[in-house]
């Protein structure tokens, strides 16, 4: 278990928020407790437990436990959503972007984003107003700080996700009961984005470094900062405006902003790398632990037991299946597997290419059934081999010190060309080959002399290579308004994997393994087409097929319309319960 848990807090907390009403369904909070807040907000001890409430609005179904993390962010070109079938009108037809108004998956979780935001705006407001905040002791001054500075930089994080899924969207920065209008027109996304830079620029003075708190997983400084420079670097991309996309003109001053940011947390030297990019995901997220190095700079800390509103299905919605057990809904791409170099660490934690039996033994899989690897069910511990549970309390992980690593060297590159960025980038590719993180290697490293548009690509690759399946990169093709172009580019690939075209000239029809084995071993190479006469015992797997066609290419992104699929539609009740909302363009 994580040395504390948020989690342990919330069914005190959610009893202590005054309720506040909206006309709007997005903007209501659900009468929960006649507490007012000159109760909420007499103490510290009580304003903690309302920036708790906060911080719940992230987990559960409707937010980062299931639908924000593993619906939104699919199909793009590294992994694809669930197997479309047919039609559902929910999350397979959002994964392929198929997506209409009236979608099921829609509604639920941009409200709870609002009423996270609503009770952001309750601490926002009184905690800097309370006595202590001013004249309490030196430790209730900090602690009170603090706890303004997590919620404008949770309040941060829950308006970023509403614009990058659905653009301009309104915005309300006071509680609700100081409103006179609250049927609210949308906000330009750009004003929106400089609210928030603003407010995360204050909340770093405010917030501790992890190193001068206990470990847990409330947001610390690092946290602010990265999220301050990933939110400066989706500002300064580009996005979808009507049936356009466009950048601001100012984007090199919000590339500065990241750079800036990036650079203060690596100057700091409070979070390191994880010598084993492995451990970061089998030791402490499955391992639900506090990963030591400071690396999980912010995780979301959820329940654990069963809970649909403030758990994950991280362990049961994604990965190989257990016993049975499990969906195994999410797919990495070959091409993905096949952009790996052999000698690359990260490969078979990303990649997931078997199931679990009823002995626990691996049964390998084909290329095209490779499930995402970070979120294991048969990582999990306690073993969740038996259990037919959905919720295992794994922790999403919202930002890693390797994501500061490459958004510096992007926003460097961008701002000043690559020789300053080098660095940064081979500290991330040593660490994924298994090398000593901080000593040059020729045989990792990016060769030194690229331009500024070589060491871009090779940067768009290395993100992918490293933050496969952390819901990042369908948000960052866009940004790079690369979207349509990747993913029409993917299906090209995938094909000439299955013709043998280079580069995949070398890749196996037939792969082969021991069975009966609870570790997966291969006895044959995945980058030999002509492997000879496999060991006696061996069983083999059907790899290079054309099943790639009807089961990837096929279904990978259907739906996707340029000038329109790169933001969501409105559900239809946020349009009917707000007549100034106006619906976005092509639906």
């Amino acid at each position: 278990m994580k040395s504390i848990r948020l989690s342990k807090y919330l069914t005190v907390l959610l009893i202590t928020i005054t309720p506040f009403y909206s006309c709007e369904d997005y903007l209501t909070v659900d009468p929960v407790s006649s507490f007012g807040p000159d109760y909420v907000f007499s103490n510290v001890q009580n304003a903690t437990k309302a920036i708790y409430g906060v911080y719940s609005a992230l987990g559960g179904d409707q937010g980062y436990g299931i639908r924000i993390s593993m619906y939104y962010a699919y199909d793009n070109d590294e992994m694809m959503g669930q197997d479309p079938g047919t039609a559902d009108n929910e999350r397979r037809d959002i994964a392929h972007y198929n997506v209409q108004p009236s979608n099921t998956q829609l509604a639920a979780p941009f409200n709870q984003l609002y009423r996270g935001i609503e009770r952001a705006n309750l601490c926002i407001y009184y905690i800097p107003k309370m006595d202590m905040y001013s004249n309490g002791s030196t430790s209730e001054k900090n602690e009170l700080k603090r706890l303004y500075g997590e919620a404008l930089t949770l309040r941060a994080q829950f308006y970023f996700e509403l614009i990058r899924n659905w653009g301009d969207v309104p915005a309300q920065f006071i509680p609700s009961s100081f409103t006179t209008d609250l049927f609210l027109e949308k906000t330009d996304r750009d004003l929106i984005y400089d609210q928030l830079l603003a407010d995360l620029e204050l909340a770093a003075t405010l917030v501790p470094w992890r190193d001068e708190v206990p470990a847990e997983e409330r947001i610390t400084q690092g946290a602010v900062r990265a999220l301050r420079a990933r939110i400066a670097l989706a500002a300064g991309g580009y996005s979808l405006h009507g049936t356009q996309m466009t950048r601001r003109a100012d984007f090199l001053a919000l590339y500065t902003i990241a750079r800036d940011e990036t650079k203060a947390i690596i100057d700091a030297g409070r979070h390191q790398l994880n010598p084993s990019f492995q451990a970061v995901f089998k030791d402490a997220i499955c391992g639900q632990t506090i990963e030591p190095n400071g690396e999980v700079i912010w995780e979301v800390g959820m329940t654990g037991g069963s809970s649909a509103t403030g758990d994950s299905k991280l362990g049961y919605y994604n990965g190989p299946r257990a016993n049975g057990k499990g969906n195994s809904a999410l797919r990495v791409l070959p091409t993905t597997f096949y952009a790996f170099d052999p000698e690359d660490t990260r490969r078979d934690v990303t990649c997931a290419i078997y199931n679990v039996d009823a002995s626990q033994n691996k049964v390998a899989t084909q290329l095209n059934s490779i499930f995402d690897g970070k979120y294991r069910r048969d990582w999990i511990q306690p073993s969740a081999f038996e259990s037919n549970a959905q919720y295992f309390g794994l922790n999403w992980v919202m930002i890693r010190y390797s994501d500061v690593l490459l958004m510096y060297a992007e926003a460097e590159n961008e701002l000043s060309g690559p020789a300053q960025a080098y660095d940064a980038i081979n500290q991330v590719r040593r660490r994924g080959f298994g090398k000593p993180i901080n000593t040059p290697d020729a045989s990792v490293d990016v060769p030194a002399g690229l331009t500024k548009a070589e060491f871009f690509d090779v940067l768009m690759k290395e993100r992918m290579l490293e933050l496969c399946g952390e819901g990042i990169r369908k948000y960052d093709l866009i940004r790079w308004n690369l979207l349509g172009t990747r993913l029409t580019a993917v299906k090209q690939e995938m094909t000439d994997l299955i013709a043998g075209n280079p580069p995949y000239e070398n890749v196996p029809d037939v792969m082969y393994y021991q069975p009966n084995q609870p570790t997966l071993n291969w006895v044959t190479s995945f980058y030999d087409p002509a492997p000879g006469v496999p060991p006696v015992g061996a069983t083999s797997v059907a790899w290079r097929t054309s099943t790639i066609q009807v089961t990837l290419i096929d279904v990978l992104a259907y739906a996707f319309t340029p000038g329109k699929s790169e933001l969501f539609p409105f559900h239809t009740t946020s349009i009917d319960a707000n007549p100034k909302l106006v619906q976005n363009e092509g639906y």
